[in-house]
């Protein structure tokens, strides 16, 4: 699906092996968020939709999904960049909640719209099991030198 974006990142086993050595101590590792890539090479991150992620009515949490959108985002562009001198910190995350999910998984297939040396820009959408759209996030990052 052609989205008008100038190039598509292709991840790997690999990257997602880096991705989840990221995770230990981290929110994501408290929200069983685990890293995927899909059949096109876009790289993906699951999470519960449980106890931990519900609102008071049973839903997921429109934070939960930020956090998860936010988390797969970040981790895309740390392995974008080279971790001995810069890092990626969040700069601004919107989140567009479309359907209501109650349970099972959600997944976010992160695509990157634009990369460049001090931002990334990534288009994030979340799916339900049933492969429905439930959000749709944008993310930018900023990469700073390493202090």
């Amino acid at each position: 699906m052609a989205h008008g974006y100038l190039w598509h990142m292709h991840f790997s086993t690999e990257h997602v092996t880096l991705a989840e050595a990221m995770r230990p101590g981290t929110l994501g590792e408290h929200l069983d968020i685990r890293f995927g890539v899909n059949g096109e090479g876009r790289l993906q991150a699951s999470m519960p939709v449980d106890e931990r992620t519900h609102q008071p009515m049973g839903l997921l949490h429109g934070g939960a999904t930020a956090a998860l959108a936010e988390t797969l985002g970040s981790i895309g562009s740390a392995l974008l960049i080279d971790l001995s001198k810069n890092a990626s910190v969040g700069l601004e995350i919107t989140a567009n909640h479309l359907r209501s999910v109650r349970s099972g998984r959600v997944t976010a297939t992160a695509e990157l719209v634009h990369q460049g040396r001090t931002t990334h820009v990534w288009d994030i959408r979340v799916h339900d099991d049933a492969g429905k759209l439930s959000a749709i996030c944008r993310l930018t990052n900023m990469i700073i030198d390493r202090r």
